[in-house]
């Protein structure tokens, strides 16, 4: 019987505490803010605005970036736009219809009040925004464009141009500055987080290293706050940074965080497919474009037979004889669907034969239909910068006439195929943030909190900025009212001497193997056990062989792994072998959770719990809960700590795109 674990908030789509919090702040007399401390490690959007919040509040802010620059975070990668609940476009949105969506779209497997919150905050971020300078695009009169993502029904993505991630970065990092000016922000760029300190049950600081010197350093503050993204690298190939890495938040895991929902793991369907096996990463290809693009593969088999051998291409074949199949399946949402839908779709259709490219892993997004109804110039006005990442990627630029055939011209189609994207699961978190280790949070990508069991395009900069904007600023200062009145702790305390001793320790084990393996072929290797065995289809059988092939490949790595160079300077082969060890620890956490949970929901697709028609099929009765898991050391099951979901606001039923 597993335990259970409480969130510490109320039912209900509008919690008092949150109106409590808004309505005024029973927090920190401001002589004592100069006092306390916070350490914020990571710098993009949610990492950025956290900082930048805390620090014009008045607290002494460290924040730690890997890069060389904030703006070189994880966050410019995100291209097609932001939601709000605005309603510019007049077409019915609301708070309420965004709050539905978000938790429709994540298979009811969403804590229902912190979707609710993340609605709520959403218009503040789009005017916090262009407050900054971000240029949005517009309408013709002025007005803010809007556009849709899949999911919704009403068009309430704001977005510039493909480049969304980027533009708002640049505004949270313009905020940042302006505190690393005025002095409250104390930037440490090419810096890691390596451990956690934990003393007397609190996390009072972090052991870092100097990425260029090879030095480890303590941090000493009054809370931690992690803001480092995803585990979506576990799988090797993905649309992440080759940098992105789940090491901060793997040892809060080992420090006793709960690590919750791993297993929701969301594969993004409009991505470059695979094009060879030398590979280090895949290149998203916004979901906007399915506003405009349209999902096809060949209706007959022997169409599909002669585009895989390439005696025929995506245009020389007519519109009869093109499978819209989105369209087909889900005609109220057509290609709009939500991403996990999406990829299913494109998976099956691949599986029965009908793919596009050489590998038969491939299908086409078409803009013919829109560019003959639009004009070019306005496609690219919406879409140009990913028109032409495609071109640089794949030499076919996705605007250019190819056939004309009964009088209807025909462009050049897309290919793209469905690649490991972002990760639902995170550290678990209770409604204000703050993780199972006292004064130890955790927002962004890097929590569990808002998505269920798989996210809606466009919430991801969502909240990420309303968790540094807009509810980490009120929630931590609750924890930081009881800090006021404790001495800042000093560096020289055991616990840090402690972990710092751990973490070289750790690093002097890697150097010493001396084996023949390279971090990367290893890697290389647990990518594939992971797509094949934890990927889009899961058994129970695949699971259970995947963990044995990771267990085996796990010993391989401790002793055969071979790291050049030394602790000092920089190493990039050993900060490498670091996140793999770390990627070692979440692939196994992820399986474990597929495992546990007997039943398909969102991006967690068990092959023997699906319709008739091929859709997921929940489980409420069994499986109603947010799944935590508590380390118990390398090598050991880790236990799975229950909390279960409450709803109020919205009736649990079956997820229906058809009508």
């Amino acid at each position: 019987m597993a335990k259970v674990i409480d969130s510490k908030i109320p039912a209900g789509p509008v919690p008092e505490k949150w109106k409590e919090y808004k309505a005024h702040q029973r927090l920190v007399n401001p002589k004592n803010k100069l006092k306390l401390d916070v350490i914020v490690v990571g710098t993009g959007l949610a990492g950025a605005s956290a900082a930048a919040s805390l620090g014009e509040m008045g607290f002494n802010v460290i924040n730690l970036c890997i890069q060389d620059s904030p703006r070189r975070a994880h966050s410019i990668a995100a291209q097609g736009g932001i939601n709000a609940a605005k309603c510019y476009q007049n077409d019915g949105d609301s708070i309420y219809r965004l709050f539905y969506d978000t938790v429709k779209g994540g298979d009811y497997r969403a804590r229902e009040a912190n979707v609710y919150r993340l609605a709520e905050v959403s218009n503040n971020i789009i005017d916090q925004c262009v407050a900054q300078g971000v240029p949005f695009a517009r309408e013709y009169g002025g007005m803010l464009a809007n556009r849709s993502f899949g999911g919704a029904q009403v068009s309430r993505t704001f977005y510039a141009k493909g480049q969304t991630g980027q533009q708002l970065l640049l505004g949270a990092y313009s905020s940042l500055s302006c505190q690393v000016n005025a002095g409250k922000v104390k930037l440490y760029t090419r810096y890691e987080m390596e451990d956690v300190v934990i003393v007397d049950g609190r996390a009072r600081g972090i052991i870092a290293k100097d990425l260029t010197t090879g030095k480890l350093v303590r941090f000493s503050a009054n809370a931690v706050v992690i803001a480092t993204g995803g585990y979506g690298n576990t799988y090797f190939l993905s649309t992440n940074a080759m940098g992105c890495n789940c090491t901060a938040a793997v040892q809060c895991y080992r420090k006793g965080a709960y690590f919750a929902n791993p297993s929701y793991v969301q594969i993004h369907p409009t991505c470059i497919p695979v094009h060879g096996d030398k590979q280090s990463k895949l290149t998203l290809m916004s979901e906007s474009l399915r506003n405009d693009g349209r999902i096809w593969v060949p209706k007959k088999i022997e169409d599909a037979k002669a585009l895989q051998a390439g005696t025929k291409q995506g245009w020389e074949i007519p519109e009869e004889d093109r499978d819209y199949y989105l369209e087909r399946r889900y005609p109220a949402f057509g290609n709009l669907v939500p991403r996990d839908v999406a990829s299913r779709a494109a998976k099956e259709r691949c599986d029965k034969g009908f793919g596009v490219n050489n590998t038969g892993l491939a299908v086409f997004l078409d803009f013919s239909e829109s560019i003959n109804r639009l004009g070019i110039d306005v496609i690219m006005q919406r879409y140009g910068n990913l028109f032409e990442m495609y071109e640089e990627i794949t030499d076919v630029f996705p605007g250019d006439v190819a056939n004309e055939i009964n009088g209807v011209k025909y462009y050049k189609p897309m290919m793209i195929y469905p690649a490991i994207h972002y990760t639902m699961g995170g550290i678990w978190v209770d409604y204000e943030l703050q993780t199972s280790i006292p004064g130890l949070f955790a927002i962004g990508e890097c929590n569990f909190s808002d998505h269920g069991a798989n996210r809606l395009g466009a919430s991801a900069l969502m909240q990420g900025l309303a968790d540094g904007y807009f509810v980490l600023p009120y929630t931590i200062q609750n924890y930081l009212a009881d800090q006021a009145v404790w001495p800042k702790v000093s560096t020289d305390l055991p616990e840090f001497a402690e972990a710092e001793k751990a973490v070289d320790a750790e690093q002097d084990r890697l150097l010493n193997i001396k084996g023949k393996r390279s971090v990367d072929s290893i890697h290389k290797e647990l990518g594939h056990i992971m797509w094949e065995y934890v990927g889009m289809g899961r058994t129970a059988e695949g699971l259970k062989t995947g963990l044995k092939k990771m267990h085996e490949l796990e010993k391989e790595f401790d002793t055969n792994l071979f790291v050049p160079g030394t602790k000092e300077g920089l190493n990039i082969e050993l900060d490498k072998a670091i996140h793999l060890r770390d990627f070692f620890t979440m692939g196994q956490l992820v399986a474990f959770d597929a495992l546990s949970r007997n039943e398909s929901c969102g991006g967690h697709f068990r092959e023997e719990y699906q319709t008739e028609e091929g859709e997921a099929k929940r489980d409420d009765e069994n499986y109603f809960y947010v799944g935590c898991w508590e380390y118990k050391g390398k090598g050991n099951e880790p236990e799975l700590i229950k909390e279960p979901l409450e709803y109020e606001a919205i009736k649990v039923q079956t997820r229906n795109y058809k009508n």
